[in-house]
């Protein structure tokens, strides 16, 4: 049979991952495919720094004379970024070409326009490589679930944020040292602030909640905030609590609307996620029929991220010559399908919290406390009032309530704060149990 030929954008660290395990496993992959995926030619920046990896690959500067190439029949975008990215993705679809990404920027910004265009076309845009690197986590959501009704998902799905937070764990490190040696070691950017303040992860929730419960990509609905106003204590302070904090994705489903959240949230030690250490990624998934499932990998690297890519090229291949009617949709559910349900604000999210304060260690502080939290209908769960230091005046009392409403909590540590009593901001910390009911 004839082969699938197919267009590189970009032969970076995924790029070249690609084109490294497609040359390596390209026996394995014709077998599963049914027929040769060959990489007709590939669009870089730099002719001479690719020239060592591509070999006798065609290659050019010009990213369109990949897209417009009447020869190519997928095009696999890995360059990243919102542009030039949407508008060759979008060239390749007006071209009638099938199109890979890794883009979880891209798909989350722009994946309503997209996946409308591939449906006219009548091609496909695939993006497992988006999400959690070499998990196939869209692969499961979209089809190996497909008989459930999704409950929620709560995903690790940024490996930076995960590194730095099991080292502040492990070493008893402040938040800036971390950083600096996640940056070192290649796990952060220079301007890590994508990862650090949940931007990265955001984007891919957004895909997940798209996939999950049908509805359109509604990334700037999204609540975010990050990891970079975490302390040393307040990770000891939950580990004695027998809690991990990680930053978790979450999205679930509410009476009246959609959670979509992003943040550091208190998880028990006791769940599996909650062991998900270093750059390791890993998303659970509650399904109405099979209850929690979990998976677990590499959420990021050359290889990790080409086994997605290489596992779309294939899809792709298999169902290239199939009716567009028939293929499985982009967003799992029929295009006129999708749901418009709300995505609820966060001040209306449900949830429990963890609150850490310093207050002065005088009597009646903690009954001020106490009735603040009651007269906002917040019931507290734990309570631990550390020991002064010698000299002094002030104590650090962490506090673990019940289940509430954010706009309660965020009511109470407004007037928690304003007592004579509490000195500096209270800091605040949602806590997820993640069971299975």
């Amino acid at each position: 049979m004839k082969p699938i030929n197919v267009g590189l954008l970009g032969l970076g660290t995924v790029g070249g991952g690609t084109l490294t395990v497609l040359r390596r496993n390209a026996e394995e992959i014709t077998r599963r495919a049914g027929r040769e995926i060959r990489v007709l030619r590939a669009a870089v920046r730099n002719l001479d720094k690719a020239k060592a990896l591509a070999g006798d690959l065609p290659l050019t500067t010009n990213s369109f004379d990949v897209v417009d190439d009447p020869d190519i029949d997928i095009v696999v975008e890995l360059i990243g970024g919102l542009e030039p990215a949407r508008e060759l993705v979008m060239q390749a679809i007006n071209n009638g070409k099938h199109v890979v990404t890794a883009n979880k920027h891209l798909v989350a910004k722009h994946g309503n326009e997209i996946f409308a265009a591939a449906q006219a076309k009548g091609v496909m845009v695939a993006f497992e490589a988006a999400v959690a690197g070499g998990i196939p986590i869209i692969k499961a959501l979209r089809e190996g679930l497909t008989a459930n009704r999704i409950e929620w998902l709560a995903g690790i799905i940024n490996g930076t944020s995960n590194f730095i937070l099991t080292e502040m764990r492990d070493k008893g490190a402040a938040f800036g040292d971390v950083l600096k040696e996640a940056q070192r070691l290649g796990y952060a950017e220079a301007d890590p602030t994508f990862d650090i303040e949940g931007i990265d992860a955001a984007h891919k929730l957004t895909i997940l909640s798209a996939i999950a419960f049908g509805i359109p990509m509604q990334f700037d609905r999204a609540y975010t905030e990050g990891i970079s106003k975490l302390t040393r204590e307040d990770v000891q302070y939950a580990e004695e609590l027998g809690y991990r904090i990680k930053l978790l994705g979450i999205a679930r489903r509410a009476e009246n609307g959609i959670e979509l959240r992003v943040h550091p949230t208190l998880i028990p030690e006791r769940r599996l996620i909650a062991n998900v250490d270093g750059a390791m990624n890993a998303v659970l998934v509650k399904g109405d029929a099979v209850g929690p499932t979990l998976y677990y990998g590499a959420g990021a690297g050359a290889e990790p991220t080409a086994s997605a890519v290489v596992a779309d090229l294939v899809d792709v291949t298999r169902l290239h010559t199939a009716d567009p009617h028939h293929r499985v949709p982009h967003l799992a559910f029929q295009p006129d399908q999708l749901a418009d349900t709300p995505i609820l604000p966060m001040d209306e999210v449900r949830t429990a919290y963890y609150l850490r304060l310093r207050a002065f260690d005088r009597p009646g502080v903690l009954a001020d406390i106490t009735r603040i939290l009651a007269d906002s209908n917040i019931s507290i769960d734990a309570m631990v009032q550390k020991e002064p230091a010698e000299g002094e005046e002030q104590v650090s009392i962490i506090l673990l309530t019940h289940i509430t409403v954010e706009k309660n909590i965020n009511a109470a540590i407004a007037k928690i704060e304003a007592l004579d009593t509490v000195a500096g901001k209270v800091m605040r910390i949602r806590l997820e149990e993640l069971a299975a009911r």
